[in-house]
């Protein structure tokens, strides 16, 4: 039978004033460290985002406040930026920097914004929440991919 562990961590500094749930079929801990491992379908939900990977590995400081995130294994997330994008995508690793309120996507990101329709496919893609700037590295083999839906104003309606 599966074990599941709900950890909820309430962050107490202006960056985290939200609640922070972490749902994982198991945790390991060493608090000296400051490391908490999270494995077996692990969810992070924190205000309007929402993080869903095979393992997740959180850093604290000397107060228990988050560092660092490091999500791993078919990594699929659901973020809101302060100016209101809505993003949504998979890749196999994610790196969030709450202090930075920076995401870091690696290999085979599908990164699409609901909003403007936009999506960016690449290796590497780093978005950061608050000013809402996005960039984006290929392969050396393969490029980066953007792709905009786009309408057509002179498109005529065919009866």
């Amino acid at each position: 039978m599966k074990y599941f562990l709900i950890l909820t961590i309430f962050l107490s500094t202006v960056l985290f004033s939200q609640e922070l749930k972490v749902i994982a079929d198991s945790f390991n801990t060493d608090q000296t460290k400051g490391l908490s491992i999270f494995e077996g379908h692990v969810n992070i939900i924190k205000k309007n985002d929402e993080l869903n990977a095979s393992k997740v590995t959180i850093y604290t400081d000397e107060k228990n406040q988050p560092t660092k995130f490091i999500a791993l294994g078919s990594v699929s997330f659901k973020i809101l930026t302060k100016e209101g994008a809505d993003y949504r995508g998979t890749a196999q690793k994610v790196i969030y920097l709450p202090k930075e309120s920076e995401y870091r996507f690696y290999e085979d990101v599908h990164l699409r914004q609901i909003n403007d329709k936009k999506e960016i496919q690449g290796d590497e893609v780093i978005l950061n929440t608050i000013n809402g700037k996005a960039h984006a590295k290929g392969l050396q083999q393969e490029p980066v991919i953007m792709i905009f839906n786009i309408a057509d104003e002179n498109k005529e309606e065919i009866e």
